[in-house]
């Protein structure tokens, strides 16, 4: 290696080295070293500036693991996953199934816009708008953004509002939780506000009933919040299609879930209490604003760039949970079915990618029709009949009809119908 003077390198510099101690001389070292020795290096080390006058060493550590800049200094950590990195799905909100705004939220929880997101309500008096925005820092073409409408200055304890999303156990294995080996974890995301808030974000393991949670700070500006999550050796996640792993953004809590201290240092048994002490209330005033984008959940103790996939792929993975038939024009078809009796229809409609667990389904529109001949029967009493995580079958009533004849299932004139599938967590 050659010489490499004080005044030519700066902090983070890798000055690199195979074996090194055989191509630097002692007076070199001492030169430039700050008092590092040769005998404290190993075979295989990496040399890198641990200042602009020291040398520092990175060990290759663990076999398999890779140098990673974490953006200041050098680091041996494991490599990224070249699959899927992150464990979250819709992270940039790029998907809305249902609906792109909904108004007057805030009596009950439930998915209302954005994908996979859902949120999570109780006992308070505010009310809030969700919708899905053309907005987002650079890179972003959509987030998700609650206004509230009806603020709620009396907070009572039990209150919460809570935007999360929650995961498979059987997607989870690789954080290897409840075990020596278990994995740190990153969270890291774009947020902005109307205003200077303190809110806070929390994983919560569904089957061992812990959690750790960690404070974020949300100015009037786009700021992407890096935080890392330690591992956890005491709980393993659950090998199935049930919710393991919850990933919770509290923008609202009462005293039973604030009046502790903030559990922020490892995870823990769930203390109601300190679950989001030191938070803010999104309620305070009818002003408030919450803006959140790029949101990812990864193995490791970096944030790596966010993982864009293509619309399809990003799609076809949300319709494991839900997935919409809407019709988009007058007479969009729904299906070929039998007419099963004189007042009775059934027919089949299979999902687009097989569905997480038997869904249930509901429809909504200005009716549907079935069509023979150019002869039409509005459908009434829709129904799931039998169904499946791929097929399911449908059933509904009619005027007339002739018994084992074959119609189609349309829309009629009308653009508002569809029928959904749900299999959500």
């Amino acid at each position: 290696m050659a010489y490499i003077a004080p005044t030519t390198k700066s902090t983070g510099t890798l000055i690199t080295a195979a074996i090194w101690n055989a191509d630097v001389v002692a007076n070199e070292i001492a030169i430039y070293a700050g008092g590092l020795s040769i005998a404290s290096q190993a075979t295989g080390d990496v040399i890198v500036a641990s200042s602009a006058t020291q040398l520092g060493r990175v060990a290759p550590s663990t076999s398999g693991n890779v140098l990673t800049s974490t953006g200041s200094a050098w680091a041996s950590a494991v490599p990224a996953d070249s699959g899927r990195r992150n464990l979250l799905y819709n992270g940039e909100m790029r998907l809305a199934q249902r609906q792109t705004s909904v108004a007057g939220l805030g009596a009950a929880g439930g998915y209302f816009t954005t994908d996979r997101w859902r949120i999570h309500i109780d006992a308070t008096a505010g009310r809030f708008t969700m919708a899905q925005i053309a907005d987002g820092p650079a890179g972003f073409a959509n987030c998700t953004k609650l206004s509230c409408t009806t603020a709620d200055a009396s907070i009572a304890a039990g209150e919460h509002l809570i935007l999360g999303q929650s995961l498979e156990g059987q997607d989870l294995q690789q954080i290897k939780k409840g075990t020596a080996s278990a994995e740190q974890l990153t969270v890291s995301f774009w947020v902005k506000g109307n205003a200077s808030a303190t809110y806070v974000v929390e994983l919560y393991d569904a089957d061992s009933n812990r959690c750790i949670s960690k404070s974020f700070s949300v100015t009037t500006s786009w700021a992407k919040i890096t935080l890392l999550i330690p591992a956890d050796t005491t709980g393993a996640f659950d090998d199935d299609n049930a919710t393991s792993l919850a990933l919770h953004f509290w923008l609202h809590a009462g005293s039973t879930y604030s009046g502790g201290t903030l559990n922020d240092d490892a995870w823990a048994a769930v203390t109601q209490a300190d679950r989001v002490a030191g938070i803010s209330s999104f309620f305070d005033a009818t002003s408030r604003t919450f803006f959140i984008t790029g949101v990812q959940l990864e193995l490791g103790p970096t944030a790596t760039e966010f993982e864009h996939r293509t619309f399809g792929d990003e799609l076809e993975s949300c319709q494991r949970y839900y997935t919409r038939f809407s019709g988009v024009t007058n007479l969009s078809q729904y299906g070929v079915a039998e007419v099963a009796s004189a007042t009775k229809v059934r027919w089949a409609m299979w999902c687009p990618v097989e569905m997480r667990a038997v869904p249930t389904m509901t429809s909504a529109g200005t009716s549907f029709v079935i069509a023979w001949d150019r002869i039409g029967s509005v459908i009434t009493n829709l129904a799931l009949g039998v169904a499946t995580t791929k097929i399911q079958s449908l059933t509904g009533t009619i005027t007339s009809g002739t018994i084992g004849q074959a119609v189609t299932i349309s829309a009629g004139a009308h653009t508002d119908t569809n029928i959904s599938f749900d299999s959500e967590l």
